[in-house]
């Protein structure tokens, strides 16, 4: 079985960080222990028909909304009003400051490729006032200071001073770098200098960590652009100091905030999916820099427990909704997959870290599938709808918005999209690495090799053929080696010449090297570990890197009803007048109807409805072995979390069971709930899991409801298990119904079913109902609620 490649992204210390020549960034210094150096988005231009368009939609429609949606609703009003330019009381969230620095950091970005002088004049406005905000100490947020400005720096672990500092030394880098104005980096410096003065090791200093992680990866830029000391001292203080009891003054937040353990002693990734993400972000930084072995050794290791077992074939991550957090090993729900667009952008952060760290393809794998799926699957493509969660699955009730009063993805988009360029490429001693494959010409400055001009010509995705045009400016005395990454998701064979996921060519010609490779594009399935529940019998359709799903509004079966056939006969083709030009994929259901997908990053843009990545397929086992040795890697011992589909994984058909055959109505659902989930085969781990859906009848108290299935056939029935919802103790508003009556279709008439069993109301726990059996095409549940409460049926099942 040939292991599925797993995916991140990228990192904008080393995105950003030859914008400007050394002499302008003073004793600014380089990381020694990097395998790879990322070559500057500013020196690559895409030109190609799926990148390019969306660079232009962030530049002229995403950050122009993002300025508006900030400015209508108080955040950039706040630094004004702190800085006694206006009058008026905080508005937003407390950390509402960091979509503000956000903004900015993508407007550098901007900036720097595409001059603009209205925008700039409009940034430069926004930086006067947060200047104006700043106090003479230095210190530096609207919320306490117009708030509680007597209790700065007393609760670092919620309130988030330290990681809204983390965002404005972002941006105030970028600013610099990106028009050489020095005012934003002036501030941050003046903030950063009062927070090395506030917390450290030494005596009558907070020794404290932030609860949320982000101010580390920022400091290491702030170095990075400076070259002061003590601005690395500063990030590796909080990275020591993170779940480490002895040294502290405060208490440790616990795994939610990854301060459980001393970083150098973590191994399994926990807690606040974005919050991990930025932190070990910072701490490959900090390695980069100190070649701590004890660093990277825990990195290693926290990273094949995300990419091995806790990532979604999207790469999203963050599996629970519950503290917008990872679950425990193969823990992947698809409906209720929270999968965060800013934990997927976290995740390319630290993808590319690693990759220039090791030098190894499979960062760079990673980085692919969570930027054409974790994170572009967050941006509608007008640029002004997003999704701040992204399941693999959908009842029809998630759809994208233009804002959210927790309004991090918005922002962080606007800031990721202008640096997609920098992820292409990268240099090491021998010449040229190609990470990325976008049409589009760059000039790279390679340290020893001078000025290279690389001209690159694909239609990638949709194509996996790339032609490459190298020309040196001076010739080469040496041989230049290009290596080019071997896509995880390929069939092909490219082991020749191949190494840590590179093929490496070496050039003939002093002056110049071209050539051409073809990566075979195939329509394949994907089959996820079988310790992984909610896949079980399931297959994902992939076709280069791109993850595909099934929407209603193409199909004409019911998307959570869809069997693949054992031959599919998937046939491919190209849309250009759909969604701005999509490849979408037919095939075939079991019962030979066609069905079309389409890329999972496009989904939601139409008529509302269903969606599904995890369908099931013919002759694929419900029951699979969960120690089956083929799931495990014999290299490196660790589990395989994603597989190619085989011919040989199917076996005999499989008879679904009744209550996932049935369709699903109710007398009424509460719109964030879903009547099909009655029909899930995970089972709830108690009655008040908010990790799984559900159905309930809120916001309807003391009524009388029904739930009903609907056969497409006659069935024969006799027994059913209901599970009830219950959110005691969480002092919600369900609680296990008053009484409950259960009916089967006889012509035009509901009768009641003859039994001796109780209808039970118990709470974490099937309760189990058998009857005389009886056929019939629909079965009827009454349900009386209690006075003063709502109820939820959390599954249904019939045999």
């Amino acid at each position: 079985m040939k292991k599925t490649a797993l995916l991140t992204s990228c990192l904008f210390l080393s995105i950003v960080v030859n914008l400007v020549p050394a002499a302008e960034k003073g004793a600014a210094v380089e990381p020694k222990n990097l395998a790879f150096r990322a070559v500057p988005f500013t020196s690559v231009h895409f030109q190609d028909r799926f990148w390019t368009p969306r660079l232009k939609t962030n530049r002229e429609v995403s950050i122009p909304h993002n300025y508006q949606w900030c400015e209508e609703t108080g955040r950039f009003e706040n630094f004004a009003k702190a800085g006694g330019l206006q009058e008026g009381k905080f508005r937003g969230i407390y950390f509402n400051d960091s979509d503000v620095y956000k903004l900015l950091e993508g407007t550098a970005y901007s900036l720097a490729d595409h001059p603009d002088s209205a925008l700039q004049k409009r940034a430069d406005q926004l930086i006067d006032w947060i200047a104006a905000a700043q106090q003479k100490n230095g210190y530096l947020n609207t919320y306490y200071t117009l708030v509680e400005p007597e209790k700065k720096w007393s609760d670092t672990h919620i309130k988030h001073e330290l990681y809204c500092a983390g965002h404005l030394t972002e941006a105030a880098v970028a600013y610099d770098q990106a028009t050489g104005e020095r005012k934003l980096l002036d501030v941050a410096e003046k903030f950063i200098d009062h927070i090395a003065a506030t917390f450290g090791p030494e005596p009558g200093k907070k020794v404290e960590v932030p609860g949320h992680e982000e101010i580390e990866l920022a400091l290491i830029k702030l170095y990075q652009q400076t070259g002061n000391e003590k601005y690395l001292a500063l990030a590796k203080f909080f990275i020591d100091s993170r779940g480490d009891q002895a040294v502290r003054t405060d208490k440790l937040q616990g795994s939610y905030s990854q301060d459980d353990r001393p970083i150098r002693e973590q191994s399994e990734i926990t807690g606040h999916a974005v919050r991990a993400m930025y932190l070990y972000a910072g701490v490959a930084d900090l390695a980069a820099y100190t070649g701590d072995t004890a660093l990277v050794e825990a990195m290693q290791r926290l990273w094949n427990d995300v990419a091995n077992k806790k990532m979604y074939i999207t790469g999203g991550i963050g599996a629970r909704h519950e503290g917008e957090a990872f679950g425990n090993a193969f823990e992947l729900p698809n409906a209720t997959a929270y999968c965060e667009t800013c934990a997927a952008i976290g995740l390319v952060f630290w993808a590319h870290r690693l990759n220039l760290m090791h030098g190894e393809a499979k960062y760079a794998d990673v980085l692919e599938r969570a930027m054409y799926n974790g994170v572009l699957s967050g941006i509608g493509l007008d640029g002004k709808s997003f999704f701040y969660v992204n399941p693999l699955a959908s009842g029809g009730q998630h759809h994208r918005q233009p804002f959210f009063d927790c309004a991090c993805c918005p922002t962080n988009v606007v800031r990721f999209v202008p640096s997609l360029p920098g992820y292409q490429y990268a240099t090491d001693e021998d010449g040229l690495i190609v990470n990325q494959y976008v049409a589009g010409e760059a000039v790279v400055e390679h340290p020893t090799r001078g000025k290279i001009t690389v001209k690159m010509q694909t239609d990638y995705p949709w194509s996996g053929l790339f032609k490459f045009d190298l020309a040196f400016e001076k010739p080469q005395t040496k041989p230049f080696v290009l290596k080019y990454r071997v896509p995880g998701w390929t069939s092909g064979n490219f082991r020749l010449g191949m190494k840590n996921g590179y093929v490496l060519l070496s050039a003939t010609d002093p002056n110049r090297m071209s050539g051409s490779i073809l990566f075979p594009v195939e329509t394949e399935r994907v089959v996820a570990n079988p310790n992984v529940q909610a896949d079980r019998g399931r297959v994902a359709i992939r076709r280069g890197p791109l993850v595909y799903c099934f929407e209603q509004c193409d199909n004409v079966v019911p998307v959570d009803k869809i069997v693949l056939a054992r031959n599919p006969e998937f046939r491919y083709e190209f849309k250009p007048d759909l969604l701005c030009g999509l490849g979408v994929i037919r095939c075939k259901n079991v019962d030979g109807r066609e069905l079309t997908a389409v890329p999972y990053f496009a989904w939601d843009h139409r008529e509302p409805g269903k969606m599904s990545v995890w369908v099931r397929q013919e002759g694929l086992t419900r029951t699979p072995k969960t120690d089956d040795p083929n799931w495990t890697d014999s290299r490196t011992g660790e589990p395989i979390l994603y597989g190619d589909f085989s011919e040989s994984l199917l076996g005999l058909p499989e008879n679904l069971p009744l209550h996932e055959r049935a369709a699903a109505s109710a007398s009424h659902c509460w719109v964030t709930d879903l009547t099909d989930a009655i029909a899930y085969e995970s089972v709830p781990k108690d009655s008040n899991d908010y990790d799984v859906k559900r159905h309930t009848f809120w916001p309807n108290r003391g009524t009388k409801e029904w739930v009903e299935y609907t056969f497409e056939k006659p069935e024969t029935v006799s027994k059913c298990s209901l599970y009830w919802f219950d959110d005691e103790p969480r002092n919600g508003g369900c609680r296990t119904p008053k009484s409950w009556s259960l009916s089967y279709r006889q012509g035009n008439d509901w009768v009641p079913v003859a039994t001796q069993s109780p209808f039970g109301v118990a709470k974490d726990k099937f309760n189990l109902v058998e009857f005389a059996p009886v056929e019939t095409t629909a079965l009827r549940i009454d349900v009386e609620l209690q006075d003063g409460w709502s109820s939820g049926v959390m599954r249904w099942y019939v045999e």
